[in-house]
């Protein structure tokens, strides 16, 4: 970690929570993605995602994270999620109101649909985590 203790923004640096309870800042770049799909940035075992992300419409793929569960909070805005169990049941859950939040269970996908311009905290388990098309 650095020796400043900030402030930081988590729109422009991402956290990386480390088994060994140590945190990287991660700049949110146009090369973060590519890094993290190829493996550059090793293979998240046992390691968390914290990032900040504003929506203004709905999400275009469903994920699936295997290793872990995943905490998706509400900062501002609205937002609907369908969370799908191993079952193939879909639940919706909405977020209307800032600090709820979405406990999704490992290896069970889900989506958003944006009721409006939304602001999201999440605590993602990195390893392993696919997408699909909506």
């Amino acid at each position: 970690m650095t020796d400043t203790p900030g402030p930081f923004d988590l729109g422009s640096h991402f956290l990386r929570l480390r088994p060994d309870a140590s945190v990287e800042r991660l700049p949110e770049d146009e090369q973060f993605w590519p890094s993290l799909m190829s493996g550059q940035l090793g293979d998240w075992k046992n390691e968390y995602l914290v990032s900040r992300f504003e929506f203004t419409v709905d999400w275009p793929t469903w994920e699936v994270h295997p290793n872990g569960d995943e905490v998706e909070n509400l900062l501002a805005g609205a937002d609907r999620f369908l969370v799908e169990t191993a079952m193939g049941e879909v639940s919706t859950i909405t977020l209307d109101t800032p600090g709820e939040y979405v406990l999704v269970p490992k290896n069970c996908w889900h989506t958003a649909k944006v009721a409006s311009r939304a602001s999201m905290l999440f605590i993602t388990p990195g390893e392993g985590t696919l997408n699909r098309p909506v």
